[in-house]
């Protein structure tokens, strides 16, 4: 890089937090390169790359059971109205969000200690007190809930990642639709294997979700698992009933979770439920490959719809379908966001939290790369 010259830098993923690295670079003036696939217009018969963001709904709260992703959550909450004004593309519903689980439990307790600790508003309900305001959702004995009813709800990661790619097209991000095939880290750049071509960059930052260690060649440092959500189709009739439902996140062992009405690309409305028993690792790009295009499990999907008719006795079901999915966890359960080389960065592993606060992950790699540039 010559005097004076910008550096130029490749942001790999293009999934939540690479959109919002993307951003943050673009709107400090870096121009970054994007790089990565589009998502595959029919899952089942893709045999390319896949990712986990495809998909309406993901849970957005201030509040958590760790003041860690608590703090990201609200800072990229913070951000939501200002991208959305800014990118004419709306993503946030803002619906409420509940906690819940066994009052006495470990969940509950760690849950209001972060709520105190940070001053998130919410109101805390025993279990009379929340089918009181929520008549259509039935609780176990002893559980009671945190309601946040403001800045919380749901999120559509696809138009969220749609808003984060059109405000740092506007300032001056590329984007190549490709997936990356290799990297290589020299004393004066980075080498960047697309297809054929060798692109050189200066800085390249991975955020590559659940294929970050295979984009960077390394030992398996993530692990990757497999997971089922059921879909329940609503009538346009259960949808208006249902509209004032909010978020739900269980403080169950499979981490059980339930988003409200949603409606979807094929124009039907959905209530959806995850949680899985167990742990499905996916330990190649291959595995991630025949898991997506496997579409789920169907025991998982049954044991869900078991537990959604539990929750919802009286609401009516016009049909129910599955999807897979896949959460990238840490050791630590942070993500990692750090400096690999002196050219070479990575923000990565949501540890199943990534979505509400990927604008602030993907801000954190962003500052990485850029105070590298600046400290020569």
């Amino acid at each position: 890089m010559g005097m004076g010259q910008t550096p130029t830098i490749a942001v790999i993923g293009r999934g939540l937090i690479g959109s919002a690295a993307a951003r943050h670079l673009a709107v400090s003036g870096y121009a970054p390169t994007v790089i990565g696939p589009d998502e595959p217009l029919d899952k089942r018969a893709h045999h390319g790359v896949f990712a986990s963001h495809y998909d309406e709904g993901r849970i957005t709260r201030k509040n958590a059971t760790d003041a860690y992703w608590a703090e990201a959550s609200i800072a990229s909450i913070a951000r939501y109205a200002e991208i959305e004004a800014a990118s004419g593309i709306s993503f946030f519903s803002p619906v409420g969000a509940l906690m819940a689980g066994d009052s006495d439990g470990a969940f509950m307790a760690s849950a209001r200690a972060v709520a105190a600790s940070l001053g998130v508003s919410h109101k805390d309900l025993d279990r009379n007190g929340a089918e009181c305001q929520f008549p259509d959702l039935s609780l176990p004995d002893n559980w009671a809930v945190l309601w946040e009813d403001a800045e919380s709800g749901h999120i559509s990661p696809r138009r969220l990642v749609a808003a984060q790619t059109r405000l740092a097209k506007d300032a001056g991000a590329q984007f190549l639709d490709a997936a990356v095939n290799g990297l290589d880290v020299k004393a004066t750049g980075v080498d960047v294997t697309v297809g054929r071509d060798v692109l050189t960059f200066d800085r390249v930052l991975v955020a590559a979700g659940g294929m970050t260690d295979h984009v960077l060649g390394r030992d398996l440092k993530y692990k990757v698992c497999a997971r089922t959500v059921a879909l329940f189709e609503m009538d346009e009739d259960q949808v208006a009933r249902l509209g004032y439902l909010p978020s739900l996140v269980m403080g169950t062992p499979e981490g059980h979770y339930l988003l409200p009405p949603i409606r979807y690309p094929d124009g039907k409305s959905y209530m959806k439920l995850g949680g899985d028993p167990d742990d499905i690792l996916l330990t190649s790009a291959q595995d991630i490959g025949d898991w997506f295009r496997s579409g789920g499990r169907a025991d998982v999907r049954d044991d869900q719809e078991a537990r959604f008719r539990a929750l919802f006795p009286g609401v009516s079901v016009r049909s129910v379908a599955m999807d897979a999915c896949m959460t990238t966890w840490t050791d630590d359960l942070r993500p990692e966001i750090a400096a690999l080389s002196d050219r070479l960065f990575v923000a990565g592993a949501g540890n199943g939290a990534g979505a509400k606060c990927s604008d602030e992950l993907g801000r954190r790699g962003a500052a990485l790369v850029m105070n590298s540039i600046e400290k020569g």
